[in-house]
């Protein structure tokens, strides 16, 4: 057919001005500069969460290099991520970012952020490249049914984030709130390396544990609170929080290690010995939990040892509630994966409409994990329209 080019157009809807939709709409332009592509969102703003994520830096991916298995990142979503990557993997995002004009850097803990350490620079690139490939934005534009623009546009994709009203959405990366006036002084305090779970479960999670003026959060406690993310929830957040507050898995060593340095200082007191370099002021107040300051290390005997290996593997905390990490609001729950094409990510139900970013049932722990979720789903859905 030789119609002009002009009536032959094809248009694609993105719901949802976020880092998905975003990144959806510049790569589906460059892979087919003739699609008519824009975006509609609801607020006056866009990529308000890119803005304030990472503390204001965007930790916008990570090297992965430390992960040996999706499912330890991704409690929900590993299996269809994996299958992803092969079409845009967290190597592909570094360097979609470095050619786009974004330098990027690696910090030791393999999580990636634009060298300006300032998610502005995301933000920027993102705005200057929807410009420049003429992408339209609809500002203030709150579209309740998806599948009624199908019959405006030829292609729709929903990236409207994580919906925490929607049904069988609930939070997943946040921090606990634990009433415990002793362990609350110690605001501001971090112990490196910590094993925590919850009893009677199989959720558990290591790493830094940061102690606040509320409870617990850091590393170990964000993990925690995405693998229990459904769990918790059913418990209306309240549920026995269990730690180990040495790091080391195996409490016979951990007993052997405390009977040796009590046969090496056997005329000190308990509260000068530290052991897994324990804060003294975190080490003061385990003791008080057990009774055990002012005692000298001879004086223990085999009860007191016991104790206090328990309270180093096994300590006990109360759960009473949650709050949000920072302003990042990441869910757990969405679109069911099953309803969605595995390759293009779209619906089965409805054609010609995609779904990516964290509308999906994919959500991932905190360190640049949600955003390459975003990236690599968004690029899936732009490949998935243009093959169309």
């Amino acid at each position: 057919m030789s119609h002009s080019n002009e009536h032959n157009n094809k248009t694609l809807a993105i719901i949802g001005g976020g880092a998905a939709g975003f990144f959806l709409a510049i790569n589906a332009k460059e892979m087919m500069p003739e699609l008519d592509v824009t975006i509609f969102e609801q607020q006056k703003k866009v990529l308000a969460k890119v803005e304030i994520s990472g503390g204001g830096r965007c930790n916008c991916t990570n090297t992965f290099a430390e992960v040996t298995d999706l499912k330890q990142v991704y409690p929900r979503g590993a299996q269809l991520l994996k299958r992803l990557f092969k079409q845009f993997s967290p190597a592909d995002a570094y360097r979609w970012f470095e050619t786009h004009g974004v330098p990027l850097t690696v910090q030791e803990d393999q999580c990636v952020f634009p060298e300006a350490q300032d998610s502005h620079a995301i933000i920027d690139c993102f705005l200057h490249e929807a410009k420049k490939h003429n992408v339209h934005l609809c500002l203030g534009t709150k579209i309740e049914d998806p599948e009624a623009l199908l019959q405006e546009f030829d292609y729709v994709a929903v990236t409207i984030g994580g919906t925490p009203h929607k049904a069988g959405c609930v939070p997943s990366l946040f921090t606990f709130t634990i009433p415990d006036k002793g362990l609350t002084a110690l605001q501001g305090l971090v112990v490196p390396h910590t094993l925590v779970g919850i009893p009677s479960t199989s959720f558990r999670s290591q790493g830094a544990l940061l102690i606040t003026h509320w409870g617990m959060s850091g590393p170990a406690i964000l993990r925690l609170s995405s693998y229990g993310a459904r769990h918790l929830a059913e418990q209306g957040y309240a549920s026995p929080l269990r730690i180990n507050w040495t790091g080391e898995t195996d409490a016979e060593a951990v007993r052997l290690h405390i009977i040796y340095l009590i046969n090496q200082n056997a005329q000190r007191l308990i509260d000068n010995l530290h052991p897994y370099d324990l804060q003294t002021r975190l080490w003061t107040y385990l003791l008080s939990k057990v009774e055990l300051q002012g005692k000298r290390c001879n004086e223990l005997g085999k009860k007191g040892i016991n104790r206090l290996v328990e309270l180093l593997t096994n300590d006990t905390y109360t759960i009473s509630g949650r709050s949000p990490y920072k302003d990042e609001f990441v869910t757990c729950g969405g679109i069911p994966l099953d309803e969605v094409n595995k390759q293009t990510l779209e619906s089965k139900q409805t054609p010609n409409l995609f779904y990516a970013g964290e509308v999906l049932d994919i959500d991932g722990v905190t360190g640049g994990f949600n955003f390459q979720a975003a990236w690599t789903t968004a690029y899936a859905v732009a490949k998935g329209i243009t093959k169309k």
